[in-house]
């Protein structure tokens, strides 16, 4: 019995969805690092390109350069002496920060609890409750688990050093493969093109780098805008003196980057807080974080990537969560990914078998 266009359409999605848990599964930690060699090969390939055309001198007839490969290998040690620099300057100051706050945090909790006390006596005045009712509800919380923090916290962490630095160091040996890698897929791009336009699958490899193209730019455009509202945010809360400002404005950034939340998940209330504490002036300032921290969004996705997503809020949000329930922290990139993966190859062999079909 010969299947109906709807239950072909069905076992296409079905195998191809199949097919990319699979190979994102299986197939994608084997590949990855000379993937993402690839893709910062696509990225240093314009700069690098220039100034292999600049080097070039002639000398007895011949023309002599510096070999792409070499340019590439330069600029990318380059950007990681930048890269780590910058983690560098910022990672002590974000350990002490952490480490200060994990000590004040029972007092902290103290203080939450004695305003908690307060919002609930004023509560049980305006609906003439009994005094303390409120707050059988909330009794045992709070401020005793706050003081067990680090207690908790330091002995998972020792449990844990040697899983660490097993994965410290096959991160080192995946960084030299990446770094190789990187330098040999720019010395050998046009090549490795003429393969990929040569192969049987030219159509599936370019539906595929379509979509690599498209989550690298998703990727940058969200890692430009999670660094400019980190930096706009540590530099608000340092104006209102805040001495948690680098884990702050890295959360401010973090809740950014998420679908549906944004900045204004903690700046909004954060400044009516501080308005009903009669701190105008802190108030305004986050207000104003908050402000620009929305139209530095909408402008940079505007500019970076337009429309070249291709999903709604609401499909980016789903994907994200099945990514994440998935594939683990990857899963926020993966999980976009690997819906318009499927999404065009539903579409590209949907439209082949309606062809054969017609015919």
């Amino acid at each position: 019995m010969a299947l109906s266009r709807k239950q072909k359409k069905a076992f296409l999605t079905a195998a191809v969805t199949a097919g990319v848990y699979l190979s994102f599964r299986y197939l994608l930690p084997l590949i990855f690092p000379f993937l993402a060699a690839y893709l910062m090969a696509l990225l240093l390939q314009p700069s690098a390109a220039f100034l292999e055309k600049r080097l070039r001198i002639s000398f007895r007839g011949r023309m002599i350069g510096v070999p792409i490969g070499m340019i590439g290998g330069v600029e990318l040690i380059l950007l990681s002496i930048f890269l780590v620099g910058l983690l560098a300057a910022g990672g002590r100051r974000f350990t002490e920060e952490l480490e200060h706050f994990l000590e004040e945090l029972p007092g902290r909790m103290e203080e939450l609890s004695l305003l908690g006390q307060q919002f609930e006596q004023s509560i049980e005045r305006v609906l003439h409750l009994p005094a303390g009712k409120i707050g059988q509800l909330f009794r045992g919380t709070g401020l005793q688990g706050g003081g067990q923090v680090k207690e908790i916290l330091l002995p998972q962490l020792l449990q844990k050093s040697v899983p660490a630095a097993a994965g410290i160091v096959r991160a080192v040996i995946v960084v030299v493969l990446f770094f190789i890698a990187s330098i040999l897929s720019l010395q050998e791009m046009d090549e490795l093109r003429r393969r990929r336009f040569d192969s049987m699958f030219h159509r599936e490899f370019f539906l595929l780098g379509r979509r690599l193209v498209t989550g690298s730019a998703w990727l940058k455009t969200q890692s430009v805008i999670f660094l400019m509202t980190s930096a706009f945010s540590m530099a608000g809360l340092l104006l209102i003196g805040n001495p948690y400002y680098i884990l702050g404005g890295i959360g401010i950034g973090v809740l950014d980057a998420l679908p549906i939340f944004g900045a204004g998940t903690a700046l909004v209330p954060w400044s009516l807080f501080l308005l009903f504490k009669r701190e105008w002036g802190h108030a305004l300032i986050l207000f104003g974080l908050y402000l620009l921290c929305y139209f530095l969004r909408e402008f940079t996705e505007a500019h970076l990537m337009g429309k070249k997503m291709g999903l709604s809020p609401l499909e980016t949000l789903a994907a994200i969560y099945v990514g994440l329930q998935l594939f683990s922290l990857f899963g926020f990139l993966l999980g976009p990914i690997g819906l318009l993966i499927i999404k065009d190859f539903v579409e590209e062999y949907g439209e082949a078998d309606e062809g054969a079909d017609a015919h």
